[in-house]
């Protein structure tokens, strides 16, 4: 497969020269592991946190190592198919945004015929951990991928593509659950709605960075509909989330360390919204990053309701 340089650009981009990709990656990888994000490792962060805590909520005690390491690579490979099919979807978007025209596709250094080849072989790696687990958990995976394949389209139908990225990133709330315990129970379900509306608070921040370029290419998102209210708002969905996981912590039995570590995470949440400036660009990325530590300090929540 044969691929193009990295175009000049000396705007606003997504894609970071010199990074580690640059040093260490031969030339003819390099726009395959960008398309697959693993230069940019906060979405996997996104997406494993919830499996993560599902877990441990879950488990008896301390959570089961080999499963987390399962979730890990699950959430790296996924994420990066899901990143390939949006990538594969929105190439003319992408060349229309000053942050996504140097991406591999629209850039022109992967053909799309050549990013549904390898779509394909991130999948093969996909099932083959899916099956590592139980029936009920390879039923909730086949069913996550009519996520992953429309989710892309609905910034052209709706408001709230967010709300639909939610219900994606967030399946490994109920995939967490279903693999320690073969079911689905009240405190995953909790979880899950707790996980969409993070989802909606986190990736509204991160839309104010395409707010104008959106506008200007009719891509809809909840930061154009929210507007200047949009602080508001986060603070409510974060509010939410919070209570969300306060309350699946409650249903599934966890002690009062729970709760108490539990408040650093939402006063995390409150500084993000609190010091955020939503027409930095800069800013909105570093809030949004910043939601990694909120997911450590989520699983530590958990966890420390369990074992201490």
């Amino acid at each position: 497969m044969t691929t193009q340089p990295l175009p000049e650009h000396g705007g606003f981009s997504d894609i970071r020269r010199g990074d580690w990709i640059d040093r260490l990656v031969p030339s003819a990888a390099r726009p395959y592991l960008r398309l697959a994000r693993l230069d940019r490792p906060i979405g996997t962060w996104l997406l494993l946190f919830p499996c993560w805590w599902s877990a441990a909520l879950a488990a008896e005690s301390w959570p089961d190592p080999w499963l987390m390491l399962l979730f890990a690579v699950g959430a790296v490979v996924m994420r990066g198919a899901g990143c390939t099919v949006n990538d594969i979807l929105d190439r003319k978007f992408d060349a229309m945004v000053e942050r996504t025209r140097t991406r591999p596709i629209p850039s022109g250094q992967v053909s799309v015929r050549q990013a549904l080849v390898f779509l394909a072989f991130q999948l093969l790696v996909g099932l083959v951990i899916l099956l590592q687990f139980n029936l009920t958990a390879v039923a909730l995976g086949v069913l996550s991928l009519l996520l992953v394949f429309t989710y892309p389209l609905m910034k052209r139908i709706t408001w709230w593509p967010q709300a639909f990225l939610g219900l994606t990133f967030n399946w490994g709330a109920l995939m967490g659950w279903a693999v320690v315990r073969d079911g689905l129970d009240w405190p995953a379900l909790a979880l899950y709605a707790a996980g969409i509306v993070w989802t909606l608070g986190y990736d509204t921040i991160y839309a104010h960075q395409d707010k104008e370029d959106d506008a200007r290419i009719g891509v809809k998102s909840t930061a154009l509909r929210l507007g200047e209210q949009s602080k508001i708002w986060i603070y409510g969905f974060y509010t939410l989330t919070w209570a969300g996981i306060s309350v699946a912590g409650l249903l599934a039995g966890l002690g009062p360390a729970f709760q108490a570590v539990l408040t650093l995470a939402g006063l995390h949440l409150a500084w993000q919204v609190a010091t955020w400036i939503p027409d930095d660009q800069s800013d909105c990325l570093a809030k949004f990053r910043s939601n990694r530590w909120f997911g450590w300090i989520v699983l530590a929540a958990i966890v420390a309701g369990r074992v201490v």
